[in-house]
């Protein structure tokens, strides 16, 4: 069941980077990142009210706003990379390295001992990000600087991300969901600066936005559900298998260029994740 948990938040997470990168194409990406968190926040505390919580402590509460913070620099960076990069390259950038970054503080500060297969894995990503971010002079010159760009947001998001996972995680199991919705208002208020100039924005596009904050959030309390089943870094290894659904889906829905090279950095980022999760 912590799998199956682990790895439904991986596909919400799919689809939610997929259809954010597409809306903050058309819509400035700090307005679809601050609807989007405060579509979140609805959903995350709907869901803590009917899940049972026997005893929340504030610190339960201020891990859930430490991972806030994290998601709302993530999904920051992450709109605004795939608002001007491709796809395939942003996504996968972001979810290895954070899942790099996690097992290593899983390692390091939390006791977790993966196994050499584990640490093949992560051996593995440096080549693939590399490959994935473009390679050594590839394609024309404007690719080129698109696929760095998209690669820096991807690496700042990537930071993000592990921030938020690690720290839902300390969370301890009687406070329910509600470090979840914690998160989601400590993102609301960390963004709102940025964002407050650019909400003018079409009821349909709002409504969007808010929905995949939704569907983000849910993605999360799974996430938070599978780690109090199973070792954290194989719960953040699941949840992070998310980058094939927008990959996929900017392959065949938005016609995105892939070259050899990134091809095999697709490859090796998706056996990166199968020998994490696995070993």
């Amino acid at each position: 069941m912590a799998a199956l948990l682990a790895l439904v938040s991986a596909a919400c997470y799919g689809v939610v980077d997929f259809a954010g990168g597409l809306l903050s194409r058309r819509t400035p990406f700090t307005a679809v990142t601050l609807l989007g968190q405060l579509g979140g926040l609805l959903l995350a505390v709907i869901v803590a009210v009917l899940v049972p919580a026997s005893c929340v402590h504030p610190a339960d509460l201020g891990w859930g706003a430490l991972s806030g913070v994290g998601s709302a620099a993530a999904m920051l960076c992450l709109n605004h990379g795939l608002s001007r990069g491709a796809m395939t390259v942003v996504v996968p950038v972001s979810a290895v390295t954070s899942v790099v970054l996690s097992v290593l503080t899983g390692v390091i500060f939390l006791g977790d001992r993966p196994t050499l297969l584990a640490w093949t894995g992560i051996a593995a990503t440096g080549p693939a990000l590399w490959l994935v971010s473009g390679g050594h002079a590839i394609g024309r010159r404007g690719r080129q600087r698109q696929n760095a760009e998209g690669t820096a947001d991807g690496l700042l998001a990537s930071a993000g991300v592990a921030v938020q996972y690690l720290a839902l995680a300390q969370a301890g199991a009687a406070s329910g969901l509600w470090p979840v919705a914690a998160g989601r208002l400590a993102a609301v208020v960390v963004l709102v600066p940025t964002a407050v100039r650019h909400l003018r924005v079409p009821p349909l596009r709002a409504a969007q936005a808010l929905l995949i904050g939704a569907g983000a959030a849910l993605g999360l309390s799974l996430y938070l559900l599978a780690t109090r089943q199973q070792m954290l870094s194989i719960a953040v290894v699941l949840a992070s298998l998310y980058p094939a659904l927008p990959v996929i889906l900017g392959l065949t829905l938005l016609h995105e260029r892939v070259d050899r090279r990134q091809v095999a950095g697709l490859v090796g980022t998706a056996a990166a994740s199968v020998l994490l999760a696995i070993g």
